[in-house]
């Protein structure tokens, strides 16, 4: 009976190993990395690759979900990911119940290695590059949610994101929201405005 019991054992000593380094771990996301669907682990300070085969990115846990739609041939979104990473690790990690995930394909949902992240492209109809999607998830469904559709700044994420948890309650109550704009909108805003005044 014990030789059995050691046998055992080191059978599943090995499947651990073996499981192990199946585990992909990055410090960030980058070109190289797996196409997939990656998930931030704060204690560590690691994005995890949590899915590459099946369907959609779905919240398992009630809370805030941030998650950047990511493409490889995107250099819009290598300009992001210089704002997006010091931004998770400075202040995003400190916010409670937000998750944050990284959607990663070569190129939208046609060209991409993970069938799950190509699917989380469709279902999420995502068509810009990088996008950033929010949502409130609660009891099995999505109650309020956000697309920021571009590049964003560190101080467009401290707001946006900093600021979704008291938007998406307050949607959730009933109340008006108002989503905030981005440099880039009041910029235009300002443009057209001197634009209209030149030509009276």
């Amino acid at each position: 009976m014990c030789e059995n019991f050691e046998e055992l054992r080191k059978i599943l000593e090995a499947k651990v190993k073996e499981l192990s380094k199946e585990i992909v771990r990055l410090k960030e996301v980058d070109t190289k990395s797996p196409h997939g669907i990656y998930i931030y682990d704060k204690s560590k300070d690691e994005w995890v690759l949590v899915q590459r085969e099946g369907d959609y990115f779905k919240p398992i846990f009630n809370g805030f979900y941030v998650i950047y739609f990511d493409n490889t041939r995107c250099p819009a979104c290598r300009r992001y990911d210089k704002e997006w990473f010091p931004y998770i690790r400075r202040e995003g990690c400190k916010l409670n119940n937000f998750y944050f995930v990284i959607i990663l394909c070569e190129w939208f949902a046609g060209a991409c290695k993970s069938e799950a992240a190509s699917k989380s492209f469709r279902y999420y109809d995502i068509h810009a590059s990088p996008t950033t999607l929010l949502l409130y998830y609660k009891n099995g469904k999505v109650i309020y949610h956000e697309k920021h559709e571009g590049y964003l700044t560190f101080s467009e994420l401290r707001e946006i994101v900093g600021g979704f948890s008291d938007r998406a309650l307050r949607a959730e109550r009933g109340e008006r929201v108002e989503i905030p704009r981005r440099r880039i909108e009041e910029e235009l805003i300002e443009l057209l405005r001197r634009l209209l005044v030149s030509r009276e």
